[in-house]
C-alpha cells in the first residue's frame, strides 16, 4: 500500500491539518498566558499590549482555517462523491470543526454550563481523531478528479429534500411541538420554539437519510421505494451517508447550544434508536421490527416536553406511549397494501410472516390499546375536557377504520386505515396543544 500527497485533495487535507494545528497551538498559548484579556472583542480585537497579539493571531488563524475548511468541503463534494470513506470523513471533520467554534462561543455567552464544557472537550477529541484519520485516508484513497461533473442544482436540491422524508419530518414536528406546548402549559417563546423545531427537523431528516443509506439496496426491490435518490442512483451512497451524518451532528449542536442538555440527549437517543436499533438490527431480523422500532418515532414529544421543562414527567411518558402504540397498526396497514413488496425485499413484516388475517386482528387489538392509552391523560388529570372529547371522537373514527380492516379485509380498507391513522396522530396531538392553552 502506497501513501502519498500526489493528489490535490490529499495536499489540501494536509494543509488543513497544518492550519488546524497552528490554530490549536495558538489557542493553547492564549489560554496559558491569559492573552485574551489583552485583546477583547470578536471577531476582531485591538491588542492593548504584546500578549494581545497572540489572541489576535489566534482569531486570524481560526478565521483563515474556517474559510479553508469551507473550500475543502466544496472540493470534497465535487471531487470525492464516489468515495464512501473520504466524503463522509471530510464532512464530519467540517461539522466538528465548526461545532467546536460554535460551542466555544455559546459556552462563553451562557457562562460555561457543565454540559457545554464537556461537549467542547469531546468535540475537540473527535475532531482530531477524524482529521487524523482523514489525513491518512486521503493519502491512500484520494485521486485527482479527471473531470468535475456538472450538476443540475435544482434536481440535487430536490433529491436531498426527498432524502429527508419531509412528510415524516412534518408529522414528527407536530408531536414535538405538542410536547413543547403541553410541557409549557402555554404558548412557548418564539426562540425556544424555533430552535427546538429546527433541531428536531435536522435530527429527523438526518435519521431518514441514514435509513435510506442503509436500505439503499433493499429499496431497489420495492416499487414504493425504488425511485428514492439513493436507490435510483441520482445521489451516491457517499453523499447520502455524509448528508445524514452531517444533519444528525448539527442537530445535536443546535439542541445543546440553544435548548438544553436533556432535549439534546433525547434527540440523540432517537437517532441511535431509529438508525442502529431499528434500521440496522431489527428491520430485517424480526417480525416485531415495527413494534420495537416504534419507540424511535415516539421520542419527539418527549424532546418537546424536555425542551419546555428540563425534565420528564408522567405526561411526557404517556405522550411517548401514544405514539409507540400508534405505530404498529399504522405500518401494518401499509404492510398489507405493500405485502408483495416487503416479501420481495425480504423484510419480515407481519402480513408476510403470519398472513393478512392475523395482521388484521393485531391492527384491531393495537388500535383498542392505543385508544385506552390516549385516555390516560384525562384519567390522571393531565388533560382537560377539550382533549377528552377529541380523544373519544378521533378514537371512534380510528376504531371504525380498524374494525373495517378486521371484518372486511383487502387493500382498500387497509389503505384507508393507513391514511386515517396518519391524520389521527396529527389531530390527537393538535388536541393536546389546544387543551394546554385553553
Amino acid at each position: 500500500m502506497k501513501y502519498s500527497l500526489r493528489s490535490s485533495f490529499s495536499r489540501s487535507i494536509f494543509a488543513l491539518f497544518t492550519m488546524m494545528l497552528l490554530s490549536t497551538v495558538a489557542g493553547r498559548i492564549v489560554t496559558v498566558t491569559g492573552a485574551s484579556a489583552y485583546c477583547t472583542g470578536w471577531p476582531i480585537c485591538i491588542p492593548t499590549n504584546l500578549l494581545g497579539y497572540w489572541q489576535l493571531a489566534h482569531l486570524a488563524l481560526v478565521a483563515l482555517t474556517s474559510v479553508f475548511m469551507i473550500w475543502v468541503l466544496r472540493k470534497a463534494w465535487r471531487e470525492q462523491r464516489e468515495q464512501n470513506l473520504l466524503l463522509p470523513l471530510t464532512t464530519i471533520t467540517g461539522v466538528l470543526f465548526f461545532g467546536q467554534v460554535f460551542v466555544g462561543l455559546i459556552q462563553v455567552l451562557r457562562d460555561y454550563p457543565a454540559h457545554l464544557i464537556v461537549l467542547h472537550t469531546l468535540t475537540a477529541v473527535a475532531l482530531w481523531v477524524s482529521l487524523g484519520t482523514l489525513v491518512f485516508a486521503s493519502c491512500v484513497l484520494s485521486q485527482e478528479a479527471v473531470s468535475i461533473p456538472r450538476f443540475d442544482i435544482s434536481q440535487r436540491i430536490k433529491d436531498f429534500f426527498i432524502l429527508s422524508k419531509p412528510l415524516i419530518v412534518a408529522l414528527l414536528l407536530v408531536t414535538t411541538y405538542a410536547g413543547l406546548v403541553a410541557g409549557s402549559k402555554a404558548w412557548p417563546s418564539a426562540s425556544l420554539t424555533f430552535w427546538t423545531l429546527l433541531g428536531g427537523a435536522l435530527a429527523a431528516a438526518g435519521s431518514s437519510a441514514l435509513n435510506q443509506y442503509i436500505d439503499r439496496e433493499l429499496d431497489k426491490n420495492m416499487q414504493r421505494t425504488a425511485k428514492r435518490p439513493l436507490a435510483d442512483g441520482r445521489l451516491t451512497a457517499a453523499e447520502g451517508l455524509s448528508y445524514g451524518l452531517a444533519l444528525c451532528l448539527i442537530s445535536y449542536y443546535v439542541m445543546a447550544g440553544f435548548v438544553n442538555f436533556l432535549a439534546a440527549f433525547l434527540s440523540l437517543v432517537g437517532i441511535f434508536y431509529y438508525v442502529i436499533l431499528y434500521s440496522v438490527l431489527l428491520k430485517k431480523a424480526t417480525v416485531q421490527n415495527i413494534v420495537i422500532g416504534g419507540g424511535a418515532g415516539a421520542i419527539p414529544p418527549m424532546v418537546g416536553w424536555a425542551a419546555a421543562t428540563g425534565h420528564l414527567g408522567l405526561a411526557a411518558w404517556i405522550l411517548f406511549a401514544i405514539v409507540f402504540m400508534w405505530t404498529p397498526p399504522h405500518f401494518w396497514a401499509l404492510a398489507i397494501v405493500r405485502m408483495k413488496d416487503y416479501e420481495k425485499a425480504g423484510v419480515p413484516m407481519m402480513p408476510v410472516v403470519h398472513g393478512e388475517v392475523k395482521t388484521r386482528r393485531h391492527i384491531l387489538v393495537y388500535t383498542i390499546e392505543l385508544i385506552a392509552v390516549t385516555l390516560l391523560l384525562p384519567i390522571f388529570n393531565l388533560a382537560g375536557t377539550v382533549y377528552l372529547i377529541s380523544a373519544l371522537v378521533l378514537g371512534g373514527f380510528l376504531l371504525y377504520a380498524a374494525w373495517q380492516v378486521f371484518k372486511v379485509g383487502g387493500n382498500k380498507v387497509a389503505w384507508t386505515m393507513y391514511r386515517w391513522s396518519s391524520m389521527y396522530l396529527a389531530f390527537i396531538f393538535l388536541a393536546i396543544v389546544i387543551d394546554a392553552v385553553v
